[in-house]
């Protein structure tokens, strides 16, 4: 085992490494976008959501 190396070229291994950073910057763009999404709908679907309970309450559903 003391003698044994890595079967991987080194370009393998940069490759494999620049892959996962890649990977990662696209997760936490997808993560900044979800959060604006979020941000933006949050508001609007509890405007709808006290709307119903008004309209349900004064039985206009």
């Amino acid at each position: 085992m003391i003698g044994t190396r890595g079967k991987l070229a080194v370009d393998t291994l940069l490759t494999i490494v620049l892959a996962l950073v890649a990977v990662l910057l696209v997760l936490q763009i997808v993560g900044i976008v979800v959060g604006w999404v979020v941000r933006i709908v949050m508001p609007i679907l509890l405007l709808v959501i006290a709307a119903v309970i008004v309209l349900w309450l004064f039985d206009r559903i």
